[in-house]
């Protein structure tokens, strides 16, 4: 009888209990959003949508506040701070038809490896690119050697190739569109993503 008794005021107090929401930014520093429903399912003018704000989920319209990270309860800030770091980015040029690399970006695999080096666990996509110089299937061979150029150099500095992903995409996805058999040294690259 007691466990009856305690279990239907446990159900009412649960009824009346406000949550909370905190709204994080993503990797890119971007907040997603959250629009409030009713309990029905209609919308009310509740839409949450800044980065680090909070608001109380309950009988009245939420409204959100800003939040830093003092700011944050005990258990949201044990949260935050087991989160990964955001993903980090990497952009390496290449000479025309080769797997040769910039004298720019060679000061670029530095920074991927101290960048590497400070993450435990971490992961890389490595993504190689062409120009449209050249046929496409010369392109997407190409694409993926400079991937694996960069795999590679990494693997020889000590890191585990099984934490790297190398694709080559060929002349597919062309940061600067351009019609075919042009030269163009933007889109003779390796994208780098440490995760």
């Amino acid at each position: 009888m007691n466990r009856v008794v305690l279990s239907l005021a446990a159900l009412l107090l649960g009824g009346c209990a406000t949550s909370s929401l905190v709204l994080l930014p993503d990797d890119e520093g971007q907040p997603g959003s959250v629009a409030v429903l009713e309990s029905k399912g209609r919308p009310t003018d509740a839409v949450i949508a800044d980065a680090n704000s909070r608001t109380k989920l309950g009988a009245a319209t939420p409204v959100a506040r800003p939040l830093g990270r003092k700011g944050l309860k005990a258990g949201e800030a044990a949260l935050v701070g087991g989160l990964p770091p955001p993903a980090k980015g990497f952009i390496l040029y290449f000479e025309q038809g080769t797997t040769t690399l910039t004298p720019q970006s060679q000061a670029v695999l530095g920074q991927i490896r101290q960048e590497l080096a400070a993450r435990s666990g971490s992961e890389l996509e490595v993504t190689g690119h062409t120009d449209t110089v050249g046929n496409e299937a010369d392109n997407d061979r190409l694409s993926l050697q400079r991937a694996e150029e960069v795999v590679g150099w990494l693997a020889s500095q000590g890191f585990d190739r099984s934490i790297m992903t190398a694709v080559g995409r060929g002349e597919r996805q062309l940061m600067q569109p351009t019609i075919d058999n042009v030269d163009s040294a933007a889109n003779r690259r390796v994208e780098v993503i440490v995760r």
